[in-house]
C-alpha cells in the first residue's frame, strides 16, 4: 500500500495535510525571498513563485528548523549521557523523486530558505549526478541506455562521501558533473567544508541497501523529501521540458544532445517519448517509485505543478 492510498486508513505512518491547513501552520515565518531570487531558483517548466514559496516551503522550511534543533538537543543530551564532548554532526536531508517532477528547484529552494535561519547559515547542496559512473565506463558495462537506474551509479563512492560528511569531516570532495557533456568532467569536482545541513538530491537517494547487512546512503539521512505526481503529468512536464532545451541548451554545440536542436517540434516531441517510456518511466516505475513510503514527508504535485498537499510520516 503506498503512503498516498494509506494516507485514508488506520494503518498509514503518514498524516496527511492539505495545502490550505498546511499554509496556515508557519504563518509568522518572514519571506526571506525576493521575486527575483524565486525565478531564478526555478527549474525549466516550473511553475514555482511567491505564493508557493510563502504557502508550502516557508512551513517545510520551519519544519526543517525544529528538526534540526531537536536533532542537536538529542546529540547534547547524548553526549552528557556517554560522558564525552562530541562536536555535532551535519544535519542530512535526502530529496527524491522522477525526472522533471520538480525535486532539483525544491532542493535548490531548501538550501537558501534554510540557510536564512540563524542556526544553520552554512547549508551544501549535492546531487547524485555527479556519483554517475563516467560515460566510457557505462559503455563498458552496456549501460548507457540505463542512465539514472540504480546500476548506473557508484553507490559505494555517494556512501562514502555521505558517511564522511555525517562523521564531521572538515572536508569532503564529491565529483563534478556537467549536463551540458552529459557526463562527470575529470578536472572538476564540487567540496563541501562541515555544512550545518547537507541536502543531497537524487532519483534513488531513498533506495534500500542491496544486500542484508549492507548500508544505504538514506540510512544516513535525518530527513527525506520524496516529491510526487502522476505519472502522466511528470511525462507531459518532461516532454516540455524537453522542448524547451531543444530550443535552447541542445542549440549549443557542445552539449551531448546537440543533435536533437535540429529536430521539427513535431519529431522532439516523438523522440521525448521513445526516451520516457524507454527510460525514465521503467526507472520510475521499477526503482524511484517504490521508495516514497521510506519517505519523511511526501509532497504531492497537482497537475499544474504545484504542490496539492503533504503527507508527514508520524513521529
Amino acid at each position: 500500500m503506498s503512503a498516498h492510498d494509506a494516507a485514508h486508513g488506520n494503518s498509514t505512518p503518514f498524516v496527511e495535510i492539505d495545502r490550505a491547513r498546511w499554509a496556515a501552520l508557519a504563518p509568522a515565518t518572514p519571506q526571506p525571498l525576493s521575486e527575483t531570487e524565486v525565478v531564478q531558483l526555478r527549474g525549466l517548466g516550473d511553475m514555482l513563485n511567491l505564493a508557493e514559496v510563502r504557502e508550502v516551503y516557508l512551513p517545510l522550511s520551519r519544519l526543517l528548523n525544529l528538526y534540526v534543533a531537536g536533532s542537536r538537543q538529542l546529540h547534547r543530551q547524548t553526549s552528557a549521557f556517554l560522558g564525552e564532548h562530541a562536536e555535532t554532526t551535519p544535519f542530512v536531508i535526502g530529496v527524491a523523486g522522477s525526472v522533471a517532477v520538480g525535486k532539483s528547484t525544491i532542493a535548490r529552494l531548501l538550501r537558501e530558505l534554510l540557510a536564512r535561519w540563524e542556526d544553520t547559515p552554512r547549508v551544501e547542496l549535492v546531487t547524485t549526478d555527479g556519483f554517475l559512473l563516467p560515460n566510457a565506463e557505462l559503455e563498458r558495462r552496456g549501460l548507457m541506455e540505463r542512465k539514472g537506474f540504480p546500476e548506473s551509479y557508484d553507490r559505494r563512492a555517494l556512501l562514502r562521501f555521505v558517511s564522511k560528511v555525517k562523521s564531521g569531516a572538515p572536508e569532503v570532495r564529491a565529483p563534478f558533473y556537467s549536463h551540458l557533456s552529459y557526463d562527470i568532467m575529470p578536472d572538476a569536482e564540487i567540496v563541501v567544508r562541515r555544512p550545518d545541513v547537507l541536502i543531497v538530491e537524487g532519483l534513488n537517494v531513498l533506495q534500500p541497501p542491496t544486500t542484508q547487512r549492507g548500508l544505504a546512503v538514506s540510512d544516513l539521512f535525518d530527513f527525506s523529501i520524496y516529491v510526487d505526481a502522476r505519472t502522466s503529468d511528470i511525462e507531459k512536464w518532461y516532454i516540455e521540458r524537453f522542448l524547451k532545451l531543444q530550443r535552447g541548451a541542445f542549440t549549443n554545440p557542445k552539449s551531448f544532445f546537440h543533435r536533437f536542436a535540429e529536430l521539427t517540434e513535431d519529431e522532439a516531441i516523438v523522440r521525448a517519448k521513445e526516451i520516457w517510456h524507454s527510460i525514465n518511466e521503467p526507472n520510475l516505475l521499477q526503482n524511484v517509485l517504490p521508495t516514497r513510503p521510506r519517505a519523511s514527508l511526501v509532497l504531492r504535485k497537482s497537475s499544474e505543478h504545484a504542490v496539492s498537499s503533504v503527507l508527514l510520516r508520524k513521529i
